[in-house]
């Protein structure tokens, strides 16, 4: 059964205005040919444009469109770069996270044929629990998680609940069922015995409702060197907010760069494709920038869908975009950061011509 989407999108600052409408492209161009209904699409102010437009990064109207679409795309912010206070305040992603509860950034590191992966036989996924832990800006209700009681003390908070580990282990083990059936638990616990061994305890509750997943831990600093040396062997890891991000930079490199590297920021009812890699103002309007990780990023919310409302085409068509994207790669064409001369709209469209072809 098909099923007609409502996706927001929201352009972003830098490079966000060409990487995005070259995501909507592939994505339109793969639901044709899997024969789905078109997406209607929505565009919606974010970011520089809307602080100018709207006095706000993410203005109050944004969110409330959001809230009656299924998914929606959103382009690299620049907020390190907006006028104050909006510098200071969460930053539109943060803000639309919090505000969805989009407790799972699943991140997947996949090497490339033809590309420059250090590690090209790379392909997991990191499954980051994205809603507390060690990040200031995420583990309170209001207000944040760091605070310093004299000028020379700083205090950060890091927040553990089963609720919100039972959540996050559950996706972690419900996506290995659909990969290897393999999931590595990381944490501290042998340091943080209280907050990361509640992380792993949980963790290791949750997969036994799993039994036929293949389960492993270890610490953060020990699965650093095991990505490093033997990245193959992993297919889940499921990680805490702040290991979870240091994890998925250093496997999307190993991957070829974080240029390539996709995510989604999911809840059990709204989805966020998001790229992993910043707004690159200084390329900005060039058309140089690579759009691998945003059209990725999409194919991975067409992937949710799909699951979401059993949507066979809307599958049909994530596999579509990924299998398109890498047989632009296989076959020469690449934006410059690849070692390649195509620009942002020559890569895209050899996309969109090996989808049409196949």
């Amino acid at each position: 059964m098909s099923h007609t989407y409502r996706l927001g999108v929201m352009l972003g600052d830098g490079i966000g205005p060409e990487i995005v409408p070259a995501s909507v492209r592939v994505v339109d161009a793969a639901l044709g040919a899997a024969g789905a209904d078109p997406v209607d699409w929505q565009e919606l102010p974010l970011g520089a444009s809307a602080i100018d437009e709207h006095g706000s990064a993410i203005p109050a109207a944004t969110l409330e469109a959001l809230t009656g679409t299924d998914g929606w795309l959103l382009g690299p912010h620049d907020s390190a770069a907006y006028p104050e206070p909006h510098r200071s305040q969460l930053n539109p992603s943060g803000a639309i996270r919090k505000h969805f509860d989009l407790y799972a950034n699943i991140r997947p590191a996949r090497g490339f044929e033809g590309g420059q992966a250090i590690a090209p036989d790379t392909d997991l996924v990191i499954v980051r629990e994205n809603t507390e832990g060690f990040y200031a800006d995420r583990n309170t209700y209001a207000g944040t998680g760091e605070f310093m009681p004299t000028a020379d003390v700083a205090i950060c908070l890091g927040v553990f609940t089963r609720p919100a580990v039972e959540r996050i282990a559950r996706t972690a083990f419900e996506l290995a069922r659909r990969r290897r059936n393999k999931v590595t638990i990381v944490h501290k616990a042998n340091v943080l015995q209280l907050s990361s061994g509640l992380f792993k305890r949980v963790c290791l509750e949750v997969a036994e409702a799993f039994p036929d997943v293949e389960v492993d831990d270890f610490h953060i600093d020990a699965m650093t060197v095991h990505l490093l040396r033997r990245a193959a062997d992993f297919d889940v890891v499921v990680a805490e907010n702040m290991f979870g991000d240091i994890l998925s930079d250093m496997a999307g490199e190993l991957a070829g760069s974080l240029g390539i590297a996709p995510s989604i920021n999911a809840s059990d009812d709204r989805c966020m494709a998001q790229a992993s890699h910043g707004s690159a103002p200084d390329i900005a309007g060039k058309g140089l920038a690579n759009p691998i990780a945003m059209i990725l990023s999409s194919g991975m919310l067409l992937d949710w869908l799909s699951t979401r409302y059993r949507d066979e085409r809307a599958a049909d068509a994530a596999g579509r975009v990924e299998a398109g994207v890498r047989a632009a790669v296989r076959g020469g064409v690449a934006t410059r950061d690849l070692g390649g001369t195509a620009s942002t709209d020559e890569f895209t469209g050899a996309v969109v011509e090996h989808i049409a072809a196949n």
